[in-house]
């Protein structure tokens, strides 16, 4: 880090008053912006107009947090205690906060014909995870797009499902609320317990599970199969996301569904059908999204284990999702297997993996690690609450899942701030680490190798 140096703060201070700009690298800049959004909606949420009972302000701001980092824990009732407004801010608030602030940027940019300049491109390029500026437009326009398609669809499909038991209003309202909620992987919802309503409705859950999975597969997945549409001509990469999407979800959800068939608190009371509806949805949602449709309080500590492996996981990259990335998950493993087997290279469908993207992965999983291990620490001396409960609620602010074993609203205000800092880190705090092992100066120094005892 610079030290302070008064010549070079006044030169910095006279070029940003005669220029207008502040230097600043692309995650300073995106966690600017993501922070004046929660800002924002802290601002909209704590109006009065906002709620139906009145909030405190730090309670506004809870709520901004978690909706901007599409993480989903609560500490009110947004179906009771929020109004519709309120309702409209928080939705709105997820919608940009998925997507991401500087996708809305880059497409009101190009809509008003100007040019991006160099630390515009620099600052998209870091947001969609390209290489090549001239990706920029067509990615942005990808992602807009295809959320769009997708979230209106489903809301046309769950209003018409809905219509039978609800006024025509209300089912497209609460449709319009949970297909973007759920696409972009937030677990707010405004029915009571969360889905459990529908535990054993096939559309909704169908649909709602559709929709987790296709935000957290990645936006650069989801182009490639539109564009290409045969298996034998995807990407590399976009079959090692399909095929680990696919068996982590059918893992949880045999597991689930054998560790708790005989729980009469979860799935035990429900019908064979049912049992399978649950046990998807929950081994799904687990993926960074936060709906129930079970009271996850009951579940025996072997499934709650199972679920915190999974939101540590996470999504694919580029998506709504967040979690440490299937992507990396699989480099890991595939760098394990090498080694065990003595392979010189690291493969992945007859790829090799550069030494490069093995370290950032091994890099973040650590990074993250620590985080959660230091949230858990503080939280164990802020809290007298069960350890696995503490355990889990770390785990789902930091991959912003949002899933909470009813342990949020009874915490206290610092561990609540904490959970905020989780939240906001567990969104940008990968991006950063990922910026800042990309942009690492290489030294020309070479020192001579020594053998290091390890294992």
């Amino acid at each position: 880090m610079r030290n302070w140096d008064p010549l070079y703060s006044l030169t910095s201070y006279r070029r940003v008053k005669r220029t207008g700009l502040l230097r600043a690298s692309p995650p300073f800049v995106l966690a600017a912006g993501f922070l004046c959004l929660i800002l924002l909606g802290t601002l909209l949420l704590s109006l009065p107009a906002a709620s139906q009972h009145p909030i405190s302000l730090f309670e506004a701001f809870f709520m901004a947090t978690s909706a901007v980092t599409v993480t989903g824990l609560t500490v009110i009732d947004p179906a009771t205690m929020l109004s519709q407004f309120g309702q409209i801010v928080l939705i709105t608030l997820v919608q940009l906060g998925g997507l991401g602030f500087v996708t809305f940027a880059v497409i009101a940019a190009i809509t008003l014909g100007n040019k991006m300049s160099l630390q515009h491109q620099a600052l998209a390029l870091e947001a969609f995870n390209q290489t090549s500026v001239s990706k920029i437009r067509r990615t942005a326009f990808l992602v807009f797009k295809t959320s769009i398609a997708i979230e209106a669809v489903a809301a046309v499909i769950l209003t018409l499902w809905w219509w039978r038991d609800l006024p025509f209003f209300t089912a497209l309202y609460r449709a319009v609320f949970h297909a973007i909620a759920a696409f972009n992987n937030s677990g707010f919802s405004l029915f009571p317990s969360s889905l459990a309503l529908f535990v054993d409705d096939a559309v909704t859950v169908l649909m709602i599970s559709s929709l987790i999975i296709l935000g957290g597969i990645g936006f650069p997945v989801l182009g490639d199969i539109a564009n290409k549409r045969r298996w034998l001509t995807l990407l590399p990469y976009t079959k090692v996301i399909v095929l680990g999407t696919l068996i982590l979800n059918l893992v949880g959800f045999v597991s689930i569904w054998l560790l708790e068939a005989g729980n009469p608190a979860t799935l035990g009371a429900l019908s064979a059908p049912g049992q399978a509806l649950a046990a998807w949805m929950q081994s799904v949602t687990a993926r960074t999204a936060g709906f129930t449709t079970i009271d996850i309080t009951q579940l025996r500590d072997t499934s709650t284990l199972l679920i915190i492996m999974l939101m540590f996981i996470g999504g694919g990259s580029l998506s709504t999702a967040s979690g440490i990335k299937i992507g990396t998950f699989i480099v890991l493993l595939a760098a394990v297997y090498s080694y065990i087997f003595h392979k010189k290279e690291v493969v992945l469908l007859k790829r090799s993996i550069s030494p490069d993207t093995v370290q950032k992965s091994l890099a973040l999983v650590l990074v993250t690690s620590a985080m959660a291990f230091g949230g858990v620490l503080l939280m164990t001396i802020f809290e007298d609450a069960p350890f696995i409960n503490i355990l889990f609620e770390v785990v789902s602010a930091l991959s912003t899942t949002g899933l909470s074993r009813d342990l949020t609203h009874h915490l206290s205000q610092p561990s609540q701030a904490l959970l905020i800092v989780l939240m906001f880190v567990g969104r940008l705090g990968p991006l950063t680490l990922v910026y800042s092992l990309a942009t690492r100066k290489r030294s020309k120094i070479r020192y001579p190798e020594t053998e290091f005892q390890v294992g």
